[in-house]
């Protein structure tokens, strides 16, 4: 028996982690606080053939989009009241996807703020010409960790010692 739901989300996994990207930008900014950090990330999609990426586009939006709303879902935790709706073995759905879904002004937009408890604060948006403009607040750095998690690089990490 086939899971449909299940089944959808794993295609738009496996689309979303084969789709290449190049980072064309990032700015890290501090609160006024000092409390929390906003993160914003500019990228274009691309390949090895320099094939154009509104060609990219059209069949990596989607997948690109849910994989990086799963990785923030992954990440989050809650904040304040939310934690009445937190389950740590929660998983990003694709109606959680579609609830967060929106296309405006010629350009797929998706808003995460609290989805179940946990605080995302993650907003992606895909323009038809490739580009990619990827925000978080309240994150820290989650957002570069993501990125170069799925651009397959390693993160430094010390060695334990004996």
């Amino acid at each position: 028996m086939n899971d449909t739901g299940t089944s959808a989300e794993h295609d738009l996994i496996e689309t979303g982690t084969l789709v290449r990207f190049r980072i064309v930008n990032t700015q890290t900014q501090v609160s006024p606080d000092k409390q929390n950090v906003s993160v914003q990330a500019d990228l274009v999609f691309t390949d090895d053939e320099d094939t154009d990426p509104r060609e990219i586009t059209e069949w990596a939006a989607f997948g690109f989009l849910f994989i990086l709303a799963a990785l923030s879902f992954h990440d989050a935790r809650p904040r304040g009241m939310s934690e009445i709706d937190y389950h740590p073995d929660d998983a990003f759905t694709v109606a959680d996807f579609f609830d967060c879904l929106s296309f405006k002004h010629g350009e797929l937009h998706l808003v995460a703020d609290y989805v179940r408890g946990r605080s995302m604060k993650t907003t992606v948006t895909i323009r038809k010409d490739g580009t990619i403009t990827l925000t978080t607040w309240g994150r820290g750095q989650s957002a570069l960790r993501w990125l170069d998690h799925l651009q397959g690089k390693k993160r430094i990490a010390s060695v334990p010692q004996p």
